[in-house]
């Protein structure tokens, strides 16, 4: 019985060892080695960044090119969609909005999660 015992907390204690060490090193590659701050998201660096890297090509100031009207390279306009939950839709590819940006690749969860962040914390023009 005592080495049943033995045998198996043995067994549990590699196997939460095993745990532990595997869902650290998914955490990090799903990550590529760096982390995605969104505690401090700041619309003149992450946003205005994110924005004239994936959308002011076509919802830049002057853009025709496909942009449906929509011009996101100031801040009151940009929050006009920002607080309709128009622009977490649209980067997120929600049900029932065009996927932006429009013919390319989805963009990467951090900036998603950079948007969707500034989005919660009031969308400041910080």
């Amino acid at each position: 019985m005592r080495k049943y015992i033995s045998s198996t907390l043995i067994v549990a204690a590699v196997i939460t060892c095993f745990a532990i060490s595997c869902s650290k090193a998914n955490e990090e590659s799903l990550n590529d080695g760096n982390t995605c701050d969104t505690t401090a998201v700041r619309y003149s660096t992450d946003i205005v960044n994110i924005l004239s890297n994936n959308c002011y090509e076509c919802h830049g100031a002057g853009s025709t090119a496909g942009s449906g009207g929509i011009d996101l390279s100031t801040y009151s306009n940009l929050k006009v969609h920002a607080d309709a939950g128009h622009l977490v839709a649209v980067v997120t590819h929600a049900p029932g909005y065009p996927a932006m940006p429009y013919g390319r690749p989805k963009l990467d969860n951090c900036s998603i999660n950079k948007i969707t962040a500034w989005v919660n914390q009031g969308a400041k023009n910080n």
